[in-house]
């Protein structure tokens, strides 16, 4: 079936604007709720948000169709995405739900689901959702008797807290490390600076006060900038942002500079090869990867599995090869030994755990390849995606043959918003910029 609702991170648009709106959002809730409603025993699902003002109308909306459908309702508020996958599990729940359109703007909003093993849903089984929604939902309503109850779950934020931290080497600690956090005003801004300051740091926290509509404004991991600022200005040793529902990170050194997904992924390849915990004989990252860091795996006698951008896709790539990790440059870092999806405090946490064996300074202990030059820019449309038009295909042909094996070229369609990602990769970064540009310059005009 053609699917008009799930992209590769669930349902995400504009807030109050089909697909984000109230109508929608029960529907999913009756139609997952009947999905995953099997046997006899009382069901339940779990459902987490960010801060986004909108969560409000979508979190009551999912509420009414899981209760109309009898499931039993765990409410637990402002939670990142990894913990809800992550209590999904520990709670038994037959189905989780995050509320959240993750880096995006406070004008959007998305749901995320994930099944009773914690794992992100398959492009299956999320059909099956759709195709129920579109064809009439009044046969699952259950009798009064049998509709379900919601409440609250207080302790959602203490749990994960404690699961963090547990991830984290015993005998380790952070003790006169200076941490900068920013929590992009999203879903951790409370859970985040209490791990690092239970393990010992000394924490500085910024996009920390959520008002509902500031949520990864100028700040987080899409603006690292604001990171990096207030690291130089508490000369800090690190800095961490994670984006809106903490399931991604961006990190810099004590002198600012970027440490971007890639770099974690050598870093942890590395540090983990020599303790022997590494699976897979090496790490899985995207076709997004900079080549950069596939030389440097194979100088390592390490591999680089690519899979198509998303981080569900790499852990599916993860499961299929026995890795262990995994991720995304864009920080989408996955180790699933710990847990069943991304999770961007997580990863800081095993990157801080191998500066702090290590006991150098960022600099020099998390930059460990240099990159290729890779330009990347987003274009975006409004009505219908410029690759159908036939003078752009055929000028992403010619310009990925300028680069003569010398380069990647790769042109895609973001699977959450309305946007065409160009990416352009190789030594000759000139070549690259004109290549990229060229691109850039037809797809604006077919956009137009």
């Amino acid at each position: 079936m053609t699917r008009s609702l799930f992209g590769t991170d669930g349902i995400r648009g504009r807030a109050n604007r089909f697909p984000m709106t109230p109508e929608v959002a029960l529907k999913v809730g009756m139609s997952a709720g009947r999905i995953f409603t099997r046997g006899d025993h009382r069901h339940r699902v779990v459902i987490g948000k960010d801060t986004r003002l909108s969560g409000y109308m979508i979190e009551s909306a999912l509420v009414s169709g899981f209760t109309a459908v009898g499931m039993d309702v765990f409410l637990f508020g402002p939670l990142p995405t990894p913990a809800v996958a992550m209590l999904t599990r520990s709670l038994r729940a037959d189905l989780g739900v995050m509320i959240s359109a993750s880096h995006n703007a406070f004008t959007d909003n998305g749901i995320k689901l994930f099944g009773p093993d914690g794992q992100k849903l398959s492009d299956e089984r999320e059909n099956e959702i759709e195709a129920l929604m579109k064809n009439g939902l009044d046969d699952g309503l259950v009798e009064p008797a049998k509709i379900g109850r919601a409440r609250r779950i207080d302790d959602a934020q203490a749990r994960y807290i404690e699961f963090a931290k547990r991830t984290f080497p015993k005998h380790l600690r952070l003790e006169g490390l200076r941490i900068v956090i920013d929590c992009a005003n999203g879903a951790a801004y409370k859970v985040a600076p209490s791990v690092l300051w239970e393990l010992g740091a000394d924490v500085f926290s910024i996009g920390c006060e959520p008002n509902g509509m500031n949520i990864n404004d100028d700040v987080g991991s899409t603006s690292p900038a604001a990171m990096v600022a207030k690291v130089k200005e508490t000369r800090a040793d690190f800095g961490i942002a994670l984006d809106g529902d903490a399931d991604r990170v961006v990190m810099c050194d004590e002198n600012g500079q970027i440490i971007d997904g890639d770099q974690i992924l050598a870093l942890i390849a590395r540090s983990w090869t020599k303790s022997g915990i590494l699976k897979g004989g090496g790490v899985v990252g995207t076709v997004m990867s900079n080549i950069g860091l596939e030389r440097w795996l194979a100088s390592q006698n390490l591999n680089l599995v690519r899979s198509q951008v998303g981080d569900r896709y790499v852990i599916e790539k993860m499961r299929e090869g026995g890795f262990n990790v995994g991720g995304e440059q864009s920080g989408h870092i996955i180790f699933s030994d710990f847990i069943t999806t991304s999770d961007g405090l997580i990863a800081a946490l095993q990157v801080l755990a191998v500066l702090a064996e290590e006991h150098r300074p960022v600099s020099e202990a998390a930059h460990i390849f240099e990159p290729a030059p890779q330009i990347l820019v987003n274009v975006r449309y409004k009505n219908g995606s410029p690759l159908t038009n036939d003078k752009v295909l055929s000028a992403i042909q010619l310009c990925e043959a300028r680069l003569n094996g010398s380069g990647r070229l790769l042109v895609r369609k973001s699977g959450t918003e309305p946007v065409i990602r160009v990416m352009g990769e190789g030594e000759d970064e000139k070549l690259v910029r004109e290549v990229v540009r060229e691109v850039v310059e037809l797809i604006r005009a077919a956009a137009a």
